[in-house]
C-alpha cells in the first residue's frame, strides 16, 4: 500500500463530514490504497509542519514522501487525484532522473509564459497569504503587467520551482524568465525605484490603438480579413 491519503478535518465543520463520506466511498473502490482521517486541532504539531491552515485538507503520501495536496471540499478534483496517484506505478530510480527533467522543462515553460510572471498563493484577485497579496499590490500601483500561476493549484510545481530556482518561499517573481525574487526584493527595488525598468507595464488602450493605426499608411479596421 504504498500510497496514503491522509484527511485533514473538523468535527464542526460540514464540508469534512461530506468530504468523509467522499472518501468511503473511495476506500471502497481502491482498496490497495490507505484512507486516515486526523482531527486537525487534535494534531496542531503535525498539522502545522504541513502547514494545515483550513479544513478540509487532503495530503498524499507515497513512500513515506507527501507527493500532492488538496485545499478544500472538491469531491471530484480529489476523485481524479487519488485514482492518478492510484494507478501510477512507484518509479524506479533510473526512471526518477527523466521524471525531474520533464518537471523542469514544465517549469521553464510555467516561468517563461509571459513577460512578467509572478507564483503566488491564489489568484491576483483572491490572494491567499499577506505577502502575495502585498506582492499584487505593488505591481498594480506600478502599472505592471503581470501574469501569476497559483501554486496551491499544482504540489509538483509548489515543490519543484523552490528546487529549480533555489528560493525557499512564496510569491516569486520572475521576468523575462529569470527569478527577480520575492516580496522583500521587490520593496527594494520599488524603494530604489528600479521596479519601473526592470518590469514590463501595462500598455494603456489609448497607446495600443495608436501603435496599431501608425503600423501602416492606411490600416482598415474591418470584420473578417480580407480573403
Amino acid at each position: 500500500r504504498s500510497l496514503v491519503v491522509v484527511h485533514f478535518w473538523a468535527p464542526w465543520a460540514p464540508q469534512c463530514a461530506q468530504m468523509n463520506e467522499v472518501m468511503a466511498a473511495l476506500a471502497k473502490e481502491h482498496t490497495q490504497v490507505t484512507f486516515v482521517k486526523l482531527e486537525a486541532e487534535a494534531v496542531p504539531e503535525v498539522s502545522e509542519k504541513y502547514g494545515i491552515s483550513s479544513v478540509p485538507t487532503f495530503l498524499f503520501f507515497k513512500n513515506s514522501q507527501k507527493v500532492d495536496r488538496l485545499d478544500g471540499a472538491h469531491a471530484p478534483e480529489l476523485t481524479k487525484k487519488v485514482q492518478r496517484h492510484a494507478s501510477s506505478s512507484s518509479v524506479s530510480a533510473g526512471s526518477n532522473d527523466s521524471v525531474k527533467e520533464d518537471l523542469n522543462v514544465r517549469l521553464k515553460k510555467l516561468i517563461n509564459a509571459a513577460p512578467c510572471m509572478l507564483f503566488m498563493k491564489g489568484s491576483p484577485k483572491e490572494p491567499r497569504c499577506g505577502f502575495s497579496r502585498q506582492m499584487v499590490e505593488i505591481l498594480n500601483k506600478h502599472g505592471i503587467s503581470f501574469s501569476s500561476f497559483d501554486i496551491f493549484s499544482d504540489e509538483e510545481v509548489r515543490q519543484g520551482l523552490k528546487t529549480y530556482s533555489n528560493w525557499p518561499t512564496y510569491p516569486q517573481l520572475y521576468v523575462a524568465g529569470e527569478l527577480i525574487g520575492g516580496l522583500d526584493i521587490v520593496k527594494e527595488l520599488e524603494a530604489s525605484g528600479e521596479l519601473d525598468s526592470v518590469c514590463p507595464k501595462a500598455q494603456k488602450l489609448e497607446d495600443r490603438l495608436k501603435t496599431l493605426i501608425n503600423k501602416a499608411p492606411v490600416m482598415l479596421f474591418m470584420k473578417g480579413s480580407k480573403q
